[in-house]
C-alpha cells in the first residue's frame, strides 16, 4: 500500500460498515461493496489509458464478512465447520460475490445460527488489484498506453495476502489481530480463479461441485458422449455441456467446436441448475500439473474431487482392466513436500470409499467377495519419474513392496493429498493399464485395444459414484477427519 508523497490517492467512495441478522442480506450487501469497488478500478483504468494518470493513485478495498464471538457456548460437535473453535474477533475478505453466493449464504448463515450473532460487512484494508478487478474486460488490452508503470497508479498482487499460510495450518493473523474466517484471502482466490480461466479456457462459473480429474483424452471423448446421451433425457437434471472457450452445448444432436486453442488442461462441464453436476478436467500426465489443477480448484471449494486414470498394476493376480480402489497413498510425487510432508497420513474417506465401490459392483453387476475377481483395495503409489521401470531393480521395488503397493501413477496420490490439504472429500479409482512387472508393457496396440473396451466403464462408474456423493448431505461428505485443531469456520 506504499504510495509517492506527491500522488493524490483517490479512494472508491466510502460505503459504511452495516450489521445483517440474514445471511442473504449480507451476500447482498457484500455484492454492493464488490461491485462499487471494482466498478470504480475499471472506470479510472479505462480513463488513465485515454488520459493519462496525471500524479494519481487509485485505490479501492475488497468487501469483508466479520463476526465477534464472546462466548465459549460449543456448537453442535458432529458438524466440522459453520462455527469457530474459541471467542475472537474473526474476519476475511471477500472476492466474487456473484460467484459464491450460494456458498456464502451457507457459511455465513451457520456462523449465525450456531453462535447467534450476527456479521458485520464492510470494506476491508486490503487493496483489490487492478488486474483482478478488470477480470476479462476489454481495459487490459491498452494497459501499455499508461504514461506510468501500472503499478505506479494501481495496486497489484501481493504474496503477503496471497498465500497458502491459513490452509496449510501456520498460525496467522489479519493485520489489524483478528483470526481468519476463511481458507483463502479474496486475492488468492481471485488469482486462481484467473488461472482457473488460463489452463482450462473456460470461465469458473460453470465448475460444478462434483469434479473429476483424468489424465487421458478418451475420458474427454466419453464424457463429451455421456453428455449427449442425458442432454436427451430431461429427468436427468442436466441442462447443459460447456466446453473450453466456453462453448455451450444443449442440443444433444449437436456438436461441441474446437476451441480456438488447446487449452493445457480442458475442462468439461455438465452442469445442473443447482450446480451439482459433473465437471471433468483432463490434467494431462504428472504430479506438477495434478498440483497445479488442484491447488487453484480448490478456491471454489468443490464439495468431492475424483481421480480416473490408468495405472501399472503391480501384483500378479491383477489383470489389464481390473480397478483399483486406493485406500492408501505412497507419496514420491514431490511436488507437495514442503506443504505437506509425507509423514502426514492422507486416510480414505468412508462415504467416498462407499460411493466408489458401489458404483463398479453396478456397473459390472458383480457383487460382494466376487468383486475380487476385477478390483482391489489397498496402496497406490505416485511416482515423478515416468520410466521408474528403467531402474526398477536398482530402485524402487523394495520400497513397493514393504508399502503393500498394488498399483503406481503419477497423480493419484497428489490429488489425493491435495484434497486432505485443502479439505476436499476425494478419492481414487485407478484401471490397470499395464504389468511392467510381469512384462506386460503399455504398446500402442495394446494401449489402444484397452482403452477402447474399459474408458467407457471407466468413466461411468466415476461419474455414478459421484451422483450417489450428490445425494449425500454436505455434513456427512465434508468429513471431520479432515479438519485440523484450530480451523477457519468457511468450509
Amino acid at each position: 500500500m506504499n504510495t509517492h508523497p506527491d500522488q493524490i490517492v483517490s479512494f472508491a467512495p466510502a460505503m459504511e460498515t452495516r450489521e445483517f441478522s440474514s445471511a442473504a442480506q449480507a451476500v447482498e450487501r457484500l455484492t454492493e461493496l464488490y461491485e462499487s469497488a471494482t466498478g470504480f478500478l475499471r472506470g479510472n483504468l479505462l480513463q488513465a489509458t485515454r488520459d493519462g494518470v496525471q500524479g494519481q493513485r487509485f485505490r479501492a478495498f475488497y468487501p469483508e464478512v466479520r463476526i465477534n464471538v464472546r462466548s465459549h457456548a460449543s456448537a453442535d460437535s458432529r458438524f466440522s465447520f459453520g462455527h469457530v473453535a474459541i471467542p475472537g474477533e474473526y474476519a476475511t475478505t471477500v472476492t466474487r460475490p456473484d460467484l459464491f453466493r450460494a456458498y456464502l449464504e451457507m457459511q455465513i448463515g451457520l456462523l449465525m445460527k450456531n453462535h447467534g450473532i450476527p456479521v458485520q460487512v464492510g470494506n476491508s484494508d486490503t487493496p483489490i488489484p487492478v488486474h483482478f478487478a478488470v477480470g476479462d474486460s476489454a481495459a487490459p488490452l491498452h494497459t501499455e498506453m499508461l504514461d506510468v508503470p501500472l503499478r505506479d497508479a494501481f495496486d497489484v498482487p501481493q504474496l503477503e495476502t496471497m498465500n497458502d499460510d491459513i490452509i496449510n495450518g501456520l498460525d496467522v493473523h489479519n493485520s489489524d489481530g483478528s483470526k481468519p474466517l476463511a481458507a483463502f484471502t479474496a486475492q488468492r482466490i481471485d488469482y486462481s480463479l484467473a488461472r482457473i480461466r488460463h489452463y482450462t479456457d473456460t470461465d469458473a462459473e460453470h465448475f460444478q461441485n462434483f469434479v473429476l480429474f483424468t489424465n487421458y483424452q478418451f475420458y474427454v471423448d466419453g464424457f463429451t458422449e455421456y453428455a449427449q446421451s442425458v442432454l436427451a433425457d430431461p429427468a436427468s437434471g442436466y441442462t447443459e455441456l460447456i466446453a473450453p472457450g466456453n462453448s455451450r452445448l444443449t442440443d444433444p444432436n449437436g456438436s461441441i467446436p474446437n476451441p480456438e486453442r488447446t487449452p493445457q488442461m480442458p475442462a468439461y462441464h455438465l452442469k445442473r441448475p443447482d450446480r451439482n453436476g459433473i465437471t471433468l478436467v483432463n490434467i494431462g500426465i504428472g504430479p506438477s500439473n495434478a498440483k497445479n489443477a488442484t491447488d487453484h480448484i480448490a478456491v471454489l471449494r468443490p464439495r468431492a474431487w475424483l481421480m480416473l486414470g490408468h495405472c501399472a498394476g503391480l501384483r500378479n493376480g491383477q489383470s489389464l482392466g481390473d480397478y483399483v480402489l486406493a485406500h492408501a497413498y505412497l507419496r514420491e510425487d514431490h511436488v507437495l513436500d514442503d506443504e505437506l510432508p509425507v509423514w502426514v497420513p492422507i486416510p480414505a474417506l468412508a462415504e467416498v470409499q462407499v460411493a466408489l465401490e458401489s458404483a463398479v459392483a453396478e456397473a459390472t453387476q458383480i457383487k460382494g467377495f466376487e468383486l475380487k475377481r476385477i478390483m482391489r483395495t489397498g496402496t497406490v503409489v505416485s511416482v515423478d519419474n515416468r520410466n521408474w521401470e528403467l531402474r526398477a531393480t536398482a530402485g524402487p521395488l523394495h520400497r513397493l513392496s514393504q508399502s503393500r503397493a498394488i498399483a503406481l501413477d503419477m497423480e493419484a496420490a497428489t490429488v489425493a493429498a491435495n484434497g486432505f490439504r485443502f479439505r476436499v472429500p476425494y478419492g481414487t479409482l485407478l484401471c490397470v493399464s499395464d504389468k511392467p512387472l510381469q512384462g506386460e508393457l503399455k504398446l500402442p496396440g495394446m494401449a489402444s485395444q484397452f482403452y477402447r473396451s474399459q474408458v467407457d466403464k471407466h468413466l461411468r462408474i466415476g461419474i455414478r459414484a459421484m451422483e450417489s456423493l450428490r445425494d449425500m448431505p454436505l455434513e456427512f461428505l465434508h468429513s471431520r477427519k479432515l479438519r485440523s485443531f484450530d480451523e477457519t469456520a468457511f468450509l
